[in-house]
């Protein structure tokens, strides 16, 4: 049995991933509908329901914009496991957080200042900007959507919501203000 849900607001946008317990009650109290369910059935006394994996609020939530610190493991779901300066991909344990300009220099430990990269770029780099190391960065560092996060954390629920709304989880990603 999957173990969260995701929930969308009435416009189809991605809110939360809640239990499957949480995402039953909101559908048996008519605060939600059922979009998306496994074949598996949960019975109680006088019925049954399917297992939701996604369900849709029926009313509208508005949420304040919720900031995510940057963290590596942030960071790294943000970049996609991807060296921002060569381009590999060797693997979560083999990458760093780079400051691009480095925290010496006066540079800020925040979304905007930080990138992925392996340890031979990381080391290449050193502490120099990206134009002093003659390095170019992929993409420009940003502050991702906390929805966006959260569904890059779980590719389940990103997959539910791509089939769902036809857009790819990675064009969430985008410079919030």
């Amino acid at each position: 049995m999957s173990k969260q849900v995701l929930v969308l607001n009435t416009g189809y946008e991605p809110l939360s991933l809640v239990s499957v317990r949480r995402a039953v009650v909101l559908v048996l109290h008519e605060k939600a509908e059922l979009v998306e369910s496994t074949q598996q059935m949960i019975h109680a006394a006088s019925r049954a329901l399917p297992v939701p994996l996604v369900i849709r609020l029926l009313h509208y939530v508005r949420l304040p914009h919720r900031r995510v610190p940057p963290t590596r493991i942030a960071v790294m779901l943000r970049d996609a496991n991807t060296c921002q300066y060569c381009g590999d991909r060797p693997g979560a344990p083999a990458l760093t957080v780079d400051h691009v300009l480095p925290r010496s220099r006066g540079g800020k430990h925040a979304w905007e200042n930080l990138a992925t990269a392996c340890k031979r770029c990381n080391q290449r780099k050193s502490n120099l900007t990206p134009e002093e190391a003659g390095m170019q960065l992929r993409q420009r560092p940003f502050e991702p959507s906390y929805m966006a996060l959260v569904l890059l954390s779980n590719p389940v629920a990103a997959a539910h919501w791509e089939r769902l709304i036809g857009v790819p989880t990675a064009q969430l990603l985008g410079q919030t203000g």
